[in-house]
């Protein structure tokens, strides 16, 4: 469990040095120049991906709370949403009109989406402390950035590939779940 614990705070901790602490990030672009500071930013975070998983795999889940008994269903729901709201943050997409933060607010989704679904220990630690660091992350950005410019209105059409896209990775990760989690999905 302390293996997880450590990969959600390794990726909060250097995703947070941007928005939270933007002098510390200038100091180490001085430092390490700008790809040196990419490259340890990227490596920091396939870090964080790598303890998450195996630490996730190697806990023993501990039963805080059942989950809903339409979980399955209400879950699938949330991460075709979670998926669609992921890939409306890169290009051209209405969605960016009514949501500042179409990634952030994907990755709340998908934590809430696993949280209904799963009550154990990991499952809190893991999706919870993704949520809280979304949340974070959204405030920090907001008080950075200033008023959000609304972007113009795109083609409906570029909305809907979106969607037909998460759909399709909806389907892949169901698929690649077992793998990835060690947990089967039981969709509908």
């Amino acid at each position: 469990m302390i293996m997880l614990f450590v990969g959600v705070l390794l990726w909060s901790g250097i995703h947070y040095i941007p928005g939270l602490m933007p002098g510390f990030k200038e100091t180490l672009v001085k430092k390490l120049g700008n790809n040196g500071y990419r490259g340890t930013f990227s490596l920091a975070i396939v870090v964080s991906i790598l303890l998450m998983v195996f630490g996730w795999r190697s806990a023993t889940p501990e039963f805080i709370y059942d989950p809903l008994p339409d979980a399955v269903q209400i879950t699938s729901v949330l991460m075709i949403i979670s998926f669609y709201l992921l890939g409306a943050a890169h290009g051209p997409s209405n969605v960016k009109r009514y949501i500042r933060h179409p990634m952030l607010t994907g990755v709340i989704v998908w934590g809430i989406g696993h949280l209904i679904a799963n009550g154990d220990s990991r499952s809190i630690i893991l999706f919870g402390g993704m949520i809280i660091w979304a949340v974070v992350e959204i405030l920090a950005i907001n008080k950075r950035d200033g008023a959000y410019e609304k972007p113009d209105a795109v083609p409906m059409k570029k909305d809907i590939i979106k969607f037909a896209a998460a759909i399709v990775l909806y389907i892949v990760i169901v698929f690649a779940h077992p793998y990835i989690a060690g947990v089967p999905v039981m969709a509908m």
